[in-house]
């Protein structure tokens, strides 16, 4: 009987939920192979040394076998466990808001290299800088990009026109920035101003540290959300649980 083939990921842990008595079910987030669940046995045992290298948000390298219906993590160690992130409300709610992102959007085992980078790279941004719903904002910007939703910031969604300095609207269903001549013929608008529009434009575009350099007015800021938010929603076609996560604590703060 041949051996079960084994294989290497540099993984980070998007979620885990209980199996039987002692084991999680785990969902990576790998680098190469994309997103994939693997059963963590007896890893709910006290003795585990699976246990604190398969939290969620956790980046690590994992070892694991190929199963017949489910993948086992056979060993495990920590590259980064971004533990500011960790014991901050704030900076956990808006990370698990990321992860459930990649979760919720992306499929099961496609090659998915530059979205576990811009992850990463969130990530650590969330553990260590003072800008979090930049970080936040930039993410979901990149991470549309790179599904192939990216939202027209340029041109109007509708007939393409060139977009004029002035207040246009926001379309979800249009696919981004609609301008007000086209504004009757789309569904679900939403005024932008031209601030907003700008702001959106940054993010799509620059780093973090050019982003971060702009103070954003909280109207601004909510009205960036928000056009954001509605557009997560209309690609994923359901709310995002751990959104009303990250409201529960900003209200707190």
């Amino acid at each position: 009987m041949p051996r079960p083939r084994v294989y290497k990921a540099q993984a980070i842990v998007l979620r885990q939920r209980k199996l039987g008595e002692a084991d999680k079910i785990v969902t990576l987030f790998c680098a190469h192979k994309g997103k994939l669940d693997a059963v963590a046995k007896g890893v709910r045992r006290t003795k585990s040394r699976l246990a604190g290298h398969l939290e969620p948000l956790t980046l690590g390298s994992y070892l694991v076998a190929e199963g017949r219906d489910l993948d086992i993590v056979t060993q495990a160690e920590t590259v980064e466990a971004f533990p500011a992130l960790r014991e901050d409300l704030e900076r956990l709610s808006r990370g698990l808001y990321c992860a459930e992102l990649v979760d919720r959007l992306t499929p099961e085992r496609s090659e998915a290299n530059p979205i576990f980078r811009l992850l990463q790279e969130t990530l650590g941004l969330l553990d260590r800088e003072a800008a979090l719903d930049i970080a936040v904002r930039r993410f979901e910007l990149r991470l549309l990009d790179e599904l192939g939703y990216r939202p027209s910031l340029e041109s109007c969604a509708a007939c393409d026109r060139r977009l004029e300095p002035a207040t246009n609207f926001w379309s979800a269903a249009a696919g981004g920035v609609v301008c007000p001549r086209c504004a009757d013929d789309a569904p679900g608008l939403a005024p932008l101003s031209l601030n907003g529009l700008k702001v959106l434009r940054l993010l799509q575009r620059a780093s973090y540290a050019e982003a971060a350099r702009v103070r954003l007015s909280p109207a601004l800021a909510a009205e960036v959300e928000a056009c954001l938010a509605e557009q997560v929603r209309f690609v994923l076609e359901r709310e995002v649980r751990s959104a009303r996560f990250v409201e529960t604590v900003r209200s707190l703060a």
